[in-house]
């Protein structure tokens, strides 16, 4: 018993001093990683100064705010906060929140939207970036996101359906710019109604490049470690790896998502909805489409039902499974600015391999179109991923497709 005595206090003291050492060890792994970071965002900053906004000190954000004075909103990267530069010039101060703050991610935003001078992407004036203390400033957007106003939650949305139309062309604009008018090719990889913001006159602005990648247009695809995306906006191939690489198809997916919110006013996933084959709103206006049955709940003008019907239209081409079998923005923005009388209804959107059948030679069918290889069993659903929504009432942009 004695013996016990004597040796408990050296194991415990062993252990402590071992935890310790552990402790040690981990915060210095942690602080040459972002160390290193650091040193790889201002390397980045000195090598590309020649296009790159202002630079402010963190001195100078907590001036233009007013001391952080008035919040404009909050998510999972930080803070937004008005401000005012001394010109007079109202902004928005993005503030990276800390432990969240990513070198990556950061270079994407500054490398991408820095050199873009386009009338539908928001304007980045400025940055900071002092360690762990980082901010992004752009033009102030006086009508918010668009998701405040497409989705009226029992209300009737503030915009009509001509205005949600010539949003959905600017949009369509900006993205179309990001693939084939800029010196390189940018893929956004985060197209949704929250990212999409409206200035004083509604002029729409896509925001948000974090999750942006630049690739030269020479090369089809991009090489991905991760998926990265909104869950429910996210294309299947940047889960589904057999479905081919990741091109510019994965931003047409997301504005297809996007567009079809946009034209019917609600959420894509109903889980309260009043049938079972209305809470995947995709699937059912197809069902709708194809069987001329009526998509009705308030009497809109012919112009507005004709419009309408092209936009869930042109969603369901961008939303089809297969990256090939979707148009390109230029041919989206062909067909939104044409005449939809001979639009035809494209195949039934697929969100997953598995809802198709499998042959004995380990490929996929969807009965007749497109083969798509396959070497293994994909245990995640895709389609659960679009649960991620909660649900929201039907605006006057439903029509009566029957009547078109």
């Amino acid at each position: 018993m004695v013996l016990y005595y004597g040796i408990a206090p050296f194991i415990a003291v062993k252990f402590i001093v071992g935890a310790m050492c552990v402790m040690i060890l981990l915060i210095r792994k942690w602080r040459r990683r972002h160390l290193a970071m650091d040193h790889n965002v201002e390397e980045f900053l000195q090598s590309n100064n020649n296009f790159l906004p202002i630079r402010y000190s963190y001195s100078d954000i907590k001036k233009i705010t007013g001391g952080l004075k008035e919040k404009l909103g909050e998510g999972g990267y930080g803070s937004v906060f008005k401000g005012k530069l001394r010109s007079g010039h109202e902004v928005a101060v993005k503030i990276l929140k800390k432990g969240k703050a990513n070198g990556q991610d950061f270079i994407s935003e500054v490398a991408t939207i820095g050199r873009i001078h386009h009338v539908n992407v928001v304007g980045l004036l400025g940055f900071c970036f002092e360690g762990s203390k980082q901010a992004l400033v752009y033009d102030f957007m006086h009508n918010g996101s668009l998701d405040k106003h497409i989705f009226s939650r029992g209300e009737r949305t503030s915009l009509d359906c001509k205005e949600v139309y010539k949003i959905a062309l600017g949009v369509a604009r900006g993205i179309e710019y990001f693939h084939r008018g800029c010196d390189v090719q940018i893929l956004h990889f985060d197209i949704k109604p929250h990212n999409i913001l409206l200035d004083r006159d509604l002029t729409p602005k896509v925001s948000d490049f974090g999750l942006a990648r630049l690739y030269s247009p020479d090369h089809n695809t991009v090489s991905l470690t991760a998926a990265r995306g909104t869950l429910g906006y996210m294309a299947p191939e940047l889960v589904y790896k057999n479905l081919g690489g990741i091109s510019y198809k994965a931003d047409v997916y997301s504005f297809g998502k996007l567009l079809m919110e946009m034209a019917s006013g609600r959420k894509n996933v109903e889980a309260d909805a009043e049938y079972s084959s209305q809470i995947y709103f995709p699937l059912w206006v197809h069902h709708q489409l194809s069987e001329g049955s009526k998509v009705l709940v308030e009497e809109v003008s012919e112009e507005d039902k004709r419009i309408v019907k092209k936009m869930m239209i042109v969603a369901l081409w961008c939303i089809q499974l297969n990256p090939s079998d979707r148009p390109s923005m230029r041919k989206v923005l062909e067909i939104l600015e044409g005449k939809a009388d001979d639009l035809q209804v494209p195949p039934k959107p697929l969100f997953y391999p598995t809802e198709m059948s499998t042959r004995n030679d380990g490929t996929w069918t969807d009965k007749g179109n497109d083969t798509i290889s396959t070497s293994s069993t994909i245990a995640t659903t895709y389609e659960a991923f679009h649960l991620d929504h909660t649900n929201t009432s039907i605006t006057q942009a439903w029509i009566n497709i029957n009547s078109i």
